[in-house]
Formats: C-alpha cells, structure tokens, sequence
C-alpha cells in the first residue's frame, strides 16, 4: 500500500508555535526530509522525536525527489518541512508535491505558521485581496518587469526581503511606485523582538538606511488606486494639480495627490505641472 507525503508547517521564530499534530507527525513518521537538518534537529528535539532526516533543497530537489518517491510507493510516511514556515512558499518542495502527485501518492498538508500571513494581518493594509510576490529579481528585465508591474497591481503585495538587500529593494519600489504609497516592513515575526514598522516607502527607507534591520523581513505593500477607465490627459492632470497650488498646497504635495486619485507615478505627475509653465 502506497505511502503518504505530509507537507507541515513549522514555527517562523516561536516553537511554542508548533501545532500537536505537526508535534505528532514529526515523531512517528518513517522520515523527515528537510533544507538544513541542523535547525530541524532542534525542532525534533523540541517534541522528543527520533525520526531519520535527509536534506531536500534547491540543489538536490530532482535526486531527492525520485528517491522519496521510491519511498512513498514501500509504504513510507515521509514528512516534508522547510527551515521555518509553511513550505513550497518561496522554498523547496514543489517539484516533490507534484511528482507524488503523478505516482498516485497521497498528498496532505498540515497547516501552521507562515510569516506571510502573519505580516499581512499585523500590516494594517487591506487584507481582502493580496498576492504574494516572494523575493525582487536580483536584477535585468526580470526585476524591471517585476516593477513595472507592482507599480499597477491594485491589490496588496507581500514580499520576502533580505536584510542586506532591503535597502537596495524599497528604494527600487519606491522609485516604481511612488516613495508616498503605504506600507509595512515587518521583521523578528512572532518572536522576542517582533517589530513592525509602518509608515510610507519613502519613510521605511529612510528607517532601514538608519537601522540597517537584521534577521528575516517581510514587506507588505499597499495597492495602487485603480485606474480611470480613460486616463486624463496632461492638460487635465496639470490642471487638477495648479488646482491644489492655488489653495495653498506644496505643489509637490499636490501632484502626490492627484497621482493617488488617478494612480500616476507622483514624478510624472509633478514633471507634467512643471512643463505646463
């Protein structure tokens, strides 16, 4: 009889995090395939399980994947973690879920932590609709794609960002979307010193710059306002703005505004009032 492939979600920071039944799964499977077997021992030792592990990562996914499914078919319950949260989620395991999949293997997942839902529901940001975009491109049109497409993406974005690169990757959001639009840089999830800043692109880089933040972040990033059906024209734009300069508002903070209500990049915007004089 074939076996069963169990996909748990592990504790993001807090083991008391841990459900009871990824504790029991844990101690009575026949294996526990993991990405460093070093930080999923301490987790074994936390429910006092003595289960076999083997590394399953990005470098070894394809060998390790057709030896767990030769497993699977002798009957074997083999659990599938990741270093901390729910795994597939911008980590391995995908190619192994769908080859036991094909071979006919059951496939089950036992929920628990994820830091990307826990960023967005401590976010304050609209948690209606979301995507998850994972990690920024490094570089070259991927990144620039990737940009131009949050840029109009109406619905939240949840992003995985590295300390070393947070800097890099907000002042790249912020020139694609505007240093005004909201968000919320989360770092240290359920943790000791769990912290959330909110506020801004532009101000959340100006905290990273400052703080240079260490340990795992999450950036949840606030939707653009939709579109007109007709976008308005240069004249109208101009005009909106001066509108608001004639009232007494900064013009660059009027030309933030209109690019809020028309969702425009907030540059564009104030260099299309400039060149109306």
């Amino acid at each position: 009889m074939p076996g069963r492939l169990l996909v748990v979600a592990t504790p993001i920071g807090n083991l008391g995090d841990l459900t009871p039944r990824a504790a029991e799964a844990l101690r009575t499977a026949d294996l526990v395939l993991a990405e460093d077997t070093r930080r999923t021992a301490t987790l074994l030792r936390h429910v006092d399980a003595d289960t076999p592990m083997q590394q399953h990562h990005l470098h070894n996914e394809a060998r390790s994947t057709a030896a767990t499914v030769t497993r699977l078919h002798e009957g074997q319950t083999v659990v599938l973690v990741c270093d901390a949260g729910t795994p597939l989620i911008s980590d391995p395991g995908g190619r192994l879920v769908q080859a036991a999949l094909a071979a006919g293997i059951e496939v089950s997942a036992l929920p628990g932590p994820s830091a990307m839902l826990h960023a967005l529901v401590v976010s304050g940001l609209q948690a209606d609709r979301f995507a998850f975009e994972g990690f920024l491109p490094r570089k070259g049109t991927d990144r620039d794609e990737r940009l131009r497409e949050v840029a109009d993406e109406v619905r939240t974005t949840i992003w995985f960002v590295a300390p070393h690169h947070a800097a890099e990757d907000l002042e790249s959001l912020a020139q694609a979307c505007g240093s005004d639009r909201s968000a919320a840089l989360c770092r240290e999830l359920t943790k000791l010193h769990e912290e959330v800043l909110r506020g801004t692109l532009g101000e959340l880089l100006d905290a990273v710059r400052e703080q240079s933040p260490r340990g795992e972040l999450t950036l949840v990033l606030d939707g653009a306002t939709p579109r007109d059906s007709a976008p308005p024209s240069d004249e109208d734009v101009a005009a909106a703005v001066q509108a608001l300069v004639d009232d007494g508002v900064r013009a660059r903070d009027a030309a933030g505004d209109v690019a809020s209500a028309h969702g425009l990049r907030k540059n564009a915007v104030y260099e299309t009032w400039l060149r109306s004089h």
